[in-house]
Protein backbone atom coordinates (compact mmCIF):
# COMPACT_ATOMS: atom_id res chain seq x y z
CA UNK A 1 0.00 0.00 0.00
CA UNK A 2 1.36 3.40 -1.01
CA UNK A 3 0.82 6.09 1.96
CA UNK A 4 -1.19 9.13 2.03
CA UNK A 5 0.62 12.07 0.63
CA UNK A 6 1.18 14.75 3.10
CA UNK A 7 0.92 18.63 2.27
CA UNK A 8 3.78 19.97 4.05
CA UNK A 9 3.75 23.73 4.97
CA UNK A 10 6.60 26.25 5.23
CA UNK A 11 7.24 25.53 8.90
CA UNK A 12 5.53 23.47 11.67
CA UNK A 13 5.41 23.57 15.38
CA UNK A 14 7.37 21.05 17.70
CA UNK A 15 5.60 20.58 21.52
CA UNK A 16 8.69 19.39 22.81
CA UNK A 17 7.88 22.02 25.97
CA UNK A 18 4.44 20.44 26.16
CA UNK A 19 4.54 18.88 29.19
CA UNK A 20 8.32 19.08 29.95
CA UNK A 21 8.69 20.24 33.28
CA UNK A 22 12.74 19.81 33.74
CA UNK A 23 13.81 21.51 30.32
CA UNK A 24 11.16 23.58 29.94
CA UNK A 25 9.25 24.54 32.97
CA UNK A 26 5.76 23.37 31.86
CA UNK A 27 2.97 23.41 34.57
CA UNK A 28 -0.78 22.37 33.47
CA UNK A 29 -1.58 26.14 33.88
CA UNK A 30 -0.03 26.90 30.55
CA UNK A 31 -2.68 24.81 28.68
CA UNK A 32 -4.89 27.52 27.51
CA UNK A 33 -1.93 29.54 26.30
CA UNK A 34 -0.86 26.53 24.44
CA UNK A 35 -4.36 26.15 23.12
CA UNK A 36 -4.23 29.74 21.47
CA UNK A 37 -0.91 28.60 20.36
CA UNK A 38 -2.30 25.91 18.27
CA UNK A 39 -4.92 27.52 16.87
CA UNK A 40 -2.67 30.56 16.09
CA UNK A 41 -0.38 28.31 13.83
CA UNK A 42 -3.66 26.49 12.24
CA UNK A 43 -4.67 29.99 10.83
CA UNK A 44 -1.74 31.00 9.84
CA UNK A 45 -1.24 27.94 7.53
CA UNK A 46 1.29 26.14 10.17
CA UNK A 47 -0.60 22.71 9.94
CA UNK A 48 2.49 20.35 11.26
CA UNK A 49 2.43 19.79 14.98
CA UNK A 50 4.98 16.98 16.15
CA UNK A 51 5.47 15.45 19.07
CA UNK A 52 6.49 12.23 20.67
CA UNK A 53 5.14 9.54 23.09
CA UNK A 54 8.57 10.62 25.45
CA UNK A 55 7.12 13.98 25.37
CA UNK A 56 6.30 15.11 28.89
CA UNK A 57 8.61 14.23 32.27
CA UNK A 58 7.86 11.77 34.99
CA UNK A 59 3.94 11.76 35.54
CA UNK A 60 3.24 13.82 32.61
CA UNK A 61 4.71 11.37 29.62
CA UNK A 62 2.89 11.56 26.77
CA UNK A 63 1.19 14.67 27.95
CA UNK A 64 2.04 16.99 24.97
CA UNK A 65 0.35 14.16 22.68
CA UNK A 66 -2.97 14.51 25.13
CA UNK A 67 -2.69 18.03 24.74
CA UNK A 68 -2.70 17.93 20.44
CA UNK A 69 -5.88 15.33 20.90
CA UNK A 70 -7.91 17.94 22.99
CA UNK A 71 -6.81 21.02 21.06
CA UNK A 72 -7.30 19.66 17.56
CA UNK A 73 -10.93 17.96 18.58
CA UNK A 74 -13.51 19.93 16.09
CA UNK A 75 -11.14 20.65 13.69
CA UNK A 76 -11.35 18.71 10.59
CA UNK A 77 -8.23 16.30 10.57
CA UNK A 78 -7.46 17.62 6.77
CA UNK A 79 -6.93 20.88 8.40
CA UNK A 80 -4.29 19.91 10.30
CA UNK A 81 -1.32 16.94 10.42
CA UNK A 82 -0.54 15.33 14.04
CA UNK A 83 2.64 13.84 14.06
CA UNK A 84 4.48 12.01 16.69
CA UNK A 85 7.34 9.99 17.45
CA UNK A 86 7.91 6.49 19.01
CA UNK A 87 10.74 5.53 20.93
CA UNK A 88 12.55 2.69 20.22
CA UNK A 89 12.98 1.87 24.26
CA UNK A 90 15.02 -1.23 24.86
CA UNK A 91 11.71 -3.19 25.64
CA UNK A 92 10.22 -2.11 22.22
CA UNK A 93 12.11 -4.71 20.34
CA UNK A 94 9.27 -6.79 18.47
CA UNK A 95 6.95 -5.11 15.61
CA UNK A 96 4.26 -5.81 17.89
CA UNK A 97 5.67 -3.74 20.94
CA UNK A 98 5.77 -0.81 18.39
CA UNK A 99 1.94 -1.30 17.60
CA UNK A 100 1.09 -1.49 20.50
CA UNK A 101 3.08 1.65 21.34
CA UNK A 102 1.50 3.19 17.77
CA UNK A 103 -1.87 2.55 19.27
CA UNK A 104 -1.21 4.07 22.79
CA UNK A 105 -0.22 7.56 20.71
CA UNK A 106 -3.10 7.20 18.41
CA UNK A 107 -5.37 7.03 21.34
CA UNK A 108 -3.64 9.95 23.79
CA UNK A 109 -4.63 12.20 19.67
CA UNK A 110 -7.61 10.67 19.66
CA UNK A 111 -7.30 9.64 15.93
CA UNK A 112 -5.13 7.68 13.73
CA UNK A 113 -1.48 9.09 13.75
CA UNK A 114 -0.81 11.51 10.17
CA UNK A 115 2.52 10.75 10.60
CA UNK A 116 4.16 7.99 12.88
CA UNK A 117 7.98 8.44 13.29
CA UNK A 118 10.67 6.28 14.58
CA UNK A 119 12.39 8.71 17.34
CA UNK A 120 15.71 7.14 16.30
CA UNK A 121 17.89 4.97 14.85
CA UNK A 122 19.05 2.39 17.27
CA UNK A 123 21.90 1.42 14.79
CA UNK A 124 24.35 2.74 17.09
CA UNK A 125 23.52 0.28 19.72
CA UNK A 126 21.92 -2.35 19.12
CA UNK A 127 21.26 -3.06 15.14
CA UNK A 128 19.10 -5.55 15.33
CA UNK A 129 16.54 -3.74 17.14
CA UNK A 130 15.99 -1.48 14.27
CA UNK A 131 14.57 -3.86 11.78
CA UNK A 132 11.57 -5.17 13.92
CA UNK A 133 10.65 -1.59 14.74
CA UNK A 134 10.81 -0.84 11.29
CA UNK A 135 8.15 -3.30 10.21
CA UNK A 136 6.08 -2.53 13.59
CA UNK A 137 5.82 1.54 11.19
CA UNK A 138 4.79 -1.25 8.36
CA UNK A 139 1.86 -2.70 10.19
CA UNK A 140 0.74 0.59 11.43
CA UNK A 141 0.01 1.76 8.37
CA UNK A 142 -1.65 -1.62 6.78
CA UNK A 143 -3.92 -1.19 9.76
CA UNK A 144 -4.32 1.72 8.88
CA UNK A 145 -3.72 3.58 12.22
CA UNK A 146 -1.75 5.43 10.93
CA UNK A 147 -1.51 7.56 7.61
CA UNK A 148 2.44 7.83 7.12
CA UNK A 149 5.94 6.93 7.96
CA UNK A 150 8.81 9.39 8.95
CA UNK A 151 12.52 8.44 10.35
CA UNK A 152 14.39 11.11 12.64
CA UNK A 153 18.00 11.29 13.20
CA UNK A 154 18.79 8.62 10.41
CA UNK A 155 21.75 9.28 8.64
CA UNK A 156 21.99 8.70 4.51
CA UNK A 157 23.14 4.75 5.02
CA UNK A 158 20.25 3.54 7.85
CA UNK A 159 17.94 6.15 5.36
CA UNK A 160 19.04 4.07 2.66
CA UNK A 161 18.36 0.46 4.21
CA UNK A 162 14.96 1.44 6.12
CA UNK A 163 13.57 2.50 2.70
CA UNK A 164 14.48 -0.37 0.87
CA UNK A 165 13.08 -2.35 3.97
CA UNK A 166 9.93 -0.38 3.65
CA UNK A 167 9.47 -0.25 -0.07
CA UNK A 168 9.47 -4.08 0.11
CA UNK A 169 6.29 -3.62 2.02
CA UNK A 170 4.83 -1.15 0.10
CA UNK A 171 5.31 1.79 2.36
CA UNK A 172 7.47 5.21 1.24
CA UNK A 173 8.96 7.41 3.50
CA UNK A 174 7.28 10.30 3.51
CA UNK A 175 9.84 12.42 6.27
CA UNK A 176 13.55 12.57 7.93
CA UNK A 177 13.93 14.93 11.30
CA UNK A 178 17.80 15.67 11.95
CA UNK A 179 18.77 18.24 14.14
CA UNK A 180 19.65 20.88 12.22
CA UNK A 181 20.22 24.84 12.37
CA UNK A 182 22.73 27.73 11.71
CA UNK A 183 24.35 25.96 14.64
CA UNK A 184 24.00 22.00 13.23
CA UNK A 185 24.75 22.32 9.97
CA UNK A 186 26.41 19.46 9.70
CA UNK A 187 23.90 16.62 9.37
CA UNK A 188 23.11 18.39 5.67
CA UNK A 189 26.42 20.09 5.13
CA UNK A 190 28.74 16.85 5.78
CA UNK A 191 27.31 13.99 3.94
CA UNK A 192 25.35 13.80 1.08
CA UNK A 193 22.15 13.25 2.76
CA UNK A 194 20.04 16.17 1.06
CA UNK A 195 20.71 14.82 -2.01
CA UNK A 196 19.50 11.44 -0.85
CA UNK A 197 16.41 13.22 0.64
CA UNK A 198 15.62 14.52 -2.60
CA UNK A 199 16.15 11.67 -5.00
CA UNK A 200 13.75 9.14 -2.30
CA UNK A 201 10.68 11.97 -2.04
CA UNK A 202 11.68 12.23 1.38
CA UNK A 203 10.80 15.35 3.22
CA UNK A 204 13.74 17.23 5.36
CA UNK A 205 12.47 18.33 8.90
CA UNK A 206 14.53 20.63 10.89
CA UNK A 207 13.94 20.18 14.76
CA UNK A 208 15.97 22.30 17.16
CA UNK A 209 16.17 25.01 14.32
CA UNK A 210 16.83 28.02 16.87
CA UNK A 211 19.01 25.80 18.93
CA UNK A 212 17.27 25.73 22.45
CA UNK A 213 16.88 29.20 22.16
CA UNK A 214 20.85 29.95 21.03
CA UNK A 215 19.55 31.82 18.09
CA UNK A 216 16.81 33.88 18.87
CA UNK A 217 18.61 36.99 20.11
CA UNK A 218 17.50 36.71 23.53
CA UNK A 219 20.56 35.60 25.48
CA UNK A 220 24.03 37.55 25.01
CA UNK A 221 27.40 36.13 25.68
CA UNK A 222 27.69 38.32 29.05
CA UNK A 223 24.09 36.91 30.48
CA UNK A 224 21.99 36.24 32.19
CA UNK A 225 21.16 32.64 31.00
CA UNK A 226 17.79 30.43 31.06
CA UNK A 227 17.81 28.37 34.26
CA UNK A 228 17.95 24.75 34.60
CA UNK A 229 19.63 21.97 32.08
CA UNK A 230 19.80 25.23 29.39
CA UNK A 231 22.50 27.33 31.57
CA UNK A 232 25.32 25.42 31.28
CA UNK A 233 25.22 24.84 27.61
CA UNK A 234 24.53 28.40 27.01
CA UNK A 235 27.37 29.23 29.34
CA UNK A 236 29.38 27.22 27.08
CA UNK A 237 28.63 28.10 23.63
CA UNK A 238 27.26 31.56 23.71
CA UNK A 239 30.61 33.79 24.13
CA UNK A 240 32.09 31.91 21.00
CA UNK A 241 28.67 32.93 18.94
CA UNK A 242 29.62 36.64 18.67
CA UNK A 243 29.83 37.36 15.42
CA UNK A 244 26.94 34.64 14.42
CA UNK A 245 24.49 36.80 16.84
CA UNK A 246 25.66 40.29 15.40
CA UNK A 247 25.54 39.16 12.52
CA UNK A 248 21.74 37.66 12.82
CA UNK A 249 20.86 41.15 14.29
CA UNK A 250 22.05 43.27 11.63
CA UNK A 251 19.98 40.91 8.58
CA UNK A 252 17.16 40.98 11.11
CA UNK A 253 17.37 45.16 12.10
CA UNK A 254 17.97 45.19 7.99
CA UNK A 255 14.71 43.04 7.06
CA UNK A 256 12.26 44.67 9.93
CA UNK A 257 12.43 41.11 11.91
CA UNK A 258 13.85 39.63 14.35
CA UNK A 259 17.30 37.29 14.79
CA UNK A 260 14.85 34.17 15.38
CA UNK A 261 12.77 34.52 12.37
CA UNK A 262 16.23 35.32 10.04
CA UNK A 263 17.40 31.56 11.63
CA UNK A 264 14.04 30.02 10.64
CA UNK A 265 13.88 31.84 7.32
CA UNK A 266 17.79 30.02 6.46
CA UNK A 267 16.43 26.72 7.36
CA UNK A 268 13.32 27.28 5.17
CA UNK A 269 15.66 28.76 2.24
CA UNK A 270 18.02 25.42 2.84
CA UNK A 271 14.52 23.44 1.69
CA UNK A 272 13.49 22.11 4.76
CA UNK A 273 10.80 22.40 7.30
CA UNK A 274 11.57 23.99 10.38
CA UNK A 275 9.55 23.42 13.40
CA UNK A 276 10.38 25.76 16.24
CA UNK A 277 8.89 25.56 19.89
CA UNK A 278 6.07 27.46 20.76
CA UNK A 279 4.72 28.10 24.92
CA UNK A 280 3.10 31.27 24.46
CA UNK A 281 0.90 32.86 21.88
CA UNK A 282 3.56 35.57 21.48
CA UNK A 283 6.28 32.82 20.47
CA UNK A 284 4.09 31.20 18.06
CA UNK A 285 3.62 35.05 16.50
CA UNK A 286 7.18 35.06 16.24
CA UNK A 287 7.45 32.39 14.67
CA UNK A 288 5.10 32.98 11.97
CA UNK A 289 6.99 36.26 11.19
CA UNK A 290 9.73 33.79 9.48
CA UNK A 291 7.34 33.31 6.52
CA UNK A 292 6.20 35.21 3.70
CA UNK A 293 9.94 36.80 2.51
CA UNK A 294 13.00 35.00 1.64
CA UNK A 295 16.98 35.84 2.14
CA UNK A 296 18.92 36.65 -0.33
CA UNK A 297 21.99 34.82 -1.78
CA UNK A 298 24.24 37.33 -0.30
CA UNK A 299 22.72 37.27 2.84
CA UNK A 300 22.63 33.48 3.24
CA UNK A 301 26.44 33.16 1.99
CA UNK A 302 27.31 35.51 4.67
CA UNK A 303 25.87 33.68 7.48
CA UNK A 304 27.13 30.36 5.98
CA UNK A 305 31.38 31.87 6.21
CA UNK A 306 30.57 33.15 9.68
CA UNK A 307 29.27 29.44 10.74
CA UNK A 308 31.85 27.93 9.17
CA UNK A 309 34.49 29.78 11.38
CA UNK A 310 32.74 29.61 14.67
CA UNK A 311 34.91 27.95 17.12
CA UNK A 312 32.23 25.89 18.70
CA UNK A 313 28.45 24.67 17.39
CA UNK A 314 26.09 22.72 18.74
CA UNK A 315 26.77 19.48 19.92
CA UNK A 316 25.39 16.61 17.79
CA UNK A 317 22.60 14.26 18.74
CA UNK A 318 24.17 11.03 20.07
CA UNK A 319 21.47 9.07 18.83
CA UNK A 320 22.17 10.39 15.23
CA UNK A 321 22.87 7.66 12.66
CA UNK A 322 24.88 7.30 9.66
Amino acid sequence: METAPIHWPQMGCGTWAWGNQLLWGYNPQMDSELRAVFEYCLQRGITLFDTGDSYGTGRLQGRSERLLGEFAQGFPQQSCYLATKLAPYPWRWTPQSLVQAGEASAQRLGRPIDLVQLHWSTANYAPWQERPLLEGLAQLCQQRRATAVGLSNFGPRRLTLAHQYLKERGISVASLQIQYSLLCPEPLTHSDLRGLCRDLGVKIIAYSPLTLGLLTGKYQPEGPYPPGLRNLLFRRLLPSLKPLLAALGAVAQARGKTPAQVALNWCVQKDTLPIPGAKTLAQAQENSGALGWSLDAGELAELDRIVERLPRRMVQNIFQSR
